[in-house]
């Protein structure tokens, strides 16, 4: 059986034929053009950007390092720029009417900042003819008519009232603004004294005099408030008409210029009302301070009249595409910004911010999903822009506090963007589960491959991505026999002998490693040395928990047997990882067995430490058992399972196939090899299946091994199934080559047996028993004596 199922050095690792390779070095190679292996993901590209109906926008999905972000940005940088519709400019504009609610203004793109800059320029000259207009002599002449108009009605009363006075030796006098009577004597007012030493009688006369005239006074000028309120209006229609004398011939050339763009000519109809209407309130002077009030009056025109640009698109060729790092609520639907004054806050258009969905209206917004995600109200609210096809600028906090600031409520802005999400399937399966709008959404899914079938075409096509990825960043050529020791290392990473990896990322990494060593021996050319060092230095470095775990084990602090024999104890094989290393190292498992009806107690579970996989595993061995072996009478038995000195969480079924062995050598107590380390899987008709991590396991075992000593004897059995899976490190290969160490590949638990019993494992008679002396008719022997001791 050893020979049967002993694997040979040439199926352990699957080398890369230099042959394949038809160049000295890469730099004679022509640059890779487009994505390694990802034909599929570049057609749902394609697909996702020419489809324009809403709902499709697209979900980039793959492991990170595979190039799916460099991908998908390339991709619609390069499809945007060929776009020929054309981009808008957005423009914020104070709403003169309801100054809560800005206006907003599309325009052509450059359109922005030339009518900013149009609107600026009105400003300058209404700040310099408005002035001037009602300094103007004509406006001081009428202005002057006005007020003598006014003064003339006024004179004419007070001259019939004086002319009535004289008539009874009465004066009429004016004191700051009021009117007053006196009595004249001989051509002179009188005193108080001078009056007081007039005879009763005259004194009675010139006092109802004195009233008459007051009440005739009175009626004179009960017109007045009237006269004072047409010459008010007469003023304020020739305030307003100077003001838009003023300022019509300024404004009529723009209305002119942007008389065909939705919204200008309203917001110039707007302005010029304003004006008119508030023009002394602009040209008023009342600080002592020239210069400042030409500031404040200039900051006032710019914050009510001026122009926020929100968006400038006048140097995008084609549609924008945006990506958008930290995907914040204000940083993707904009915000409104305060200023504080005298300790209250304060705010106005122009200090209206855009967000990231306003750069990319048009075009493409590129957003991480996780970090989408993480972010509170987000996606929710981006649902909200797509469903709509709007952005609003809103507080989200508000809705939660039910409080807020006096704000403003900008005009919404219409949205037309294909949003492209980027990240892990893991997050792609959780939303389309959990959120039922998203595959509405999220029509286009981007999936990108991990691995590429390993063929002469495929290898070659890598060697040509490693010349361009070297060329990128600044690296030397590499030989052919690089390129093959990089193509062995990509089908390492896949653990595949037929296939390739695709993490580009980690293919740049390496490189860069090898160029730095190929710098340290003073080399022209990256070789494969190079590669094999800067290998070996990145497992040196990560290599300080495996270490302890192997000192522990030399120690005895970890018990593992490399020679001898025991029953009911074996070696089985995990894999630890930890960050983006994993290794493998050996773990003991026991059996107990024991008359009685518990069954197969998994002790991991028991303690919550076996995870469900793990304890699938082992239920499984129940199927097994009661299949092979107790047809005919009840599998009875109680047998405790344990992973001995594990604490911490334990999950996989890769252990099975080593339990069910160490199951059946308690059982028979038919002592196993201790030379051996096993990994496999199970199924109910003892069937081995494939694993994950077979290399780092064997890899493990063996530096247990070696580091005691090789005797020859040593090994692991896999499952047959994991044969393409292998692809070994060198030291291992070569001792396995010299015959210092074995891998055994299985197919069934009864190989599994022979190799570790060193027995026939006994084939099922015509009569339904197992072959005399052999594994399985020991099992059945046992079997049924506990069954009978049950009974």
């Amino acid at each position: 059986m050893e020979k049967e199922t002993q694997l040979s050095p040439d199926q352990l690792y699957r080398h890369c034929n230099t042959e394949l390779l038809p160049f000295k070095t890469t730099e004679t190679l022509e640059p890779y053009a487009g994505f390694f292996g990802q034909e599929r993901a570049v057609e749902a590209m394609e697909f996702g950007i020419g489809m324009k109906r809403p709902g499709y926008n697209m979900f980039v999905m793959g492991n990170p390092h595979t190039g799916r972000f460099s991908f998908a940005i390339e991709s619609i940088r390069s499809k945007a720029k060929k776009e020929l519709k054309k981009t808008s400019d957005w423009c914020y504009l104070n709403n003169l009417e309801e100054t809560r609610s800005p206006i907003v203004i599309q325009l052509p793109s450059g359109k922005g900042w030339v009518f900013k800059r149009d609107i600026k320029h009105l400003i300058e000259g209404i700040l310099t003819e408005l002035p001037a207009a009602f300094e103007s002599p004509a406006y001081q002449r009428k202005k002057s008519k006005v007020e003598r108009d006014f003064n003339r009605l006024y004179d004419q009363a007070i001259e019939k009232v004086d002319s009535l006075a004289r008539e009874h030796s009465i004066a009429v006098y004016r004191d700051a603004g009021s009117i007053g009577f006196t009595p004249v004597a001989e051509g002179q007012g009188m005193d108080e004294a001078a009056f007081s030493q007039l005879p009763e009688e005259i004194r009675d006369e010139f006092t109802r005099n004195i009233a008459k005239l007051e009440e005739y006074l009175n009626e004179e000028l009960a017109s007045m408030p009237k006269w004072r309120r047409e010459a008010g209006d007469k003023m304020k229609v020739l305030d307003r008409e100077t003001a838009r004398n003023a300022v019509a011939p300024l404004i009529q050339p723009l209305r002119e210029k942007y008389h065909n763009f939705s919204g200008v000519p309203d917001y110039l109809g707007q302005l010029e009302s304003n004006l008119v209407k508030n023009a002394l309130d602009i040209i008023e002077d009342d600080k002592p301070n020239e210069a400042r009030t030409d500031l404040a009056r200039r900051q006032y025109m710019e914050n009510t009249f001026g122009v926020n640009m929100l968006v400038d698109n006048q140097k995008t060729k084609g549609a924008p595409v945006v990506f958008e790092t930290h995907p914040t609520y204000d940083n993707l639907f904009g915000r409104i910004e305060y200023n504080s004054e005298m300790g209250a806050l304060s705010t106005n258009f122009q200090l209206i911010r855009s967000g990231a969905l306003h750069r990319a209206n048009g075009g493409y917004l590129v957003l991480e999903s996780e970090k989408l995600l993480e972010q509170p109200f987000v996606y929710g609210a981006l649902k909200r822009a797509l469903k709509s096809h709007e952005i609003r600028i809103e507080n989200p906090m508000s809705e939660m506090t039910g409080m807020g600031t006096i704000t403003l409520a900008p005009q919404s802005i219409p949205l037309n963007v294909k949003v492209v999400l980027i990240g892990t399937r893991e997050t792609y399966y959780l939303l389309q589960e959990l959120d039922h709008d998203f595959e509405k959404m999220f029509r286009v899914v981007v999936d990108f491959d991990e691995d590429v079938k390993r063929e002469p075409a495929t290898i070659r096509s890598y060697a040509r991505l490693m010349k361009t990825l070297a060329d990128e960043e600044g690296l030397a050529p590499l030989n052919r026999q690089a390129v093959a020791r990089l193509v062995e290392h990509s089908s390492r990473l896949t653990e595949d002998q037929e296939l390739l990896s695709a993490h580009v990322g980690e293919l740049v990494d390496l490189l860069c490693e090898a160029d730095y060593k190929r710098i340290r021996n003073r080399d022209e050319i990256i070789n494969d040395q190079h590669v094999e060092m800067a290998l070996q230095a990145k497992e040196r470095r990560t290599s300080r928990i495996s270490s302890k775990i192997l000192d522990s084990i030399l120690n005895e602090t970890v018990l593992i047997d490399t020679d001898g024999e025991a029953s009911g104890r074996t070696n089985g094989l995990t894999v630890l990882g930890v960050g983006d290393v994993s290794f493998g190292f050996p773990a003991r498992i026991t059996v107990t067995v024991h008359p009685g009806n518990r069954g197969i107690v998994d002790i991991e579970r028991e303690v919550t430490l076996g995870q469900p996989i793990h304890s699938k595993g082992v239920l499984i061995l129940s199927g097994y058992l009661g299949h092979k072996y107790a047809k005919d009478f009840p599998l009875t038995l109680s047998a405790s399972i344990a992973l001995e000195q594990s604490y911490g969480y334990v999950d996989g079924d890769s252990a099975s196939m080593a339990e069910v062995c160490t199951l059946i050598s308690a059982l028979t107590d038919i002592p196993i090899k201790q030379q051996y380390a096993i990994t496999g899987s199970i199924n109910q008709y003892g069937e081995v299946q494939a694993i994950g991590g077979v290399n780092e396991k064997i890899e493990g075992f063996f530096n247990l091994c070696q580091t005691r000593g090789l005797t020859g004897t040593q090994g692991v059995i896999i499952p047959k199934a994991n044969i393409r899976n292998l692809m070994l490190k060198r030291e291992v290969v070569d001792a396995v080559a010299e015959g210092q160490f074995s891998i055994y590949a299985v197919a069934t638990v009864d190989q599994c047996l022979e190799l570790l019993m060193g027995r026939k494992a006994g084939q099922l008679k015509e009569d339904g028993t197992f072959t005399q002396r052999s594994v399985n008719a020991a099992v059945v022997k046992r079997l049924r004596e506990i069954a009978k001791a049950k009974a």
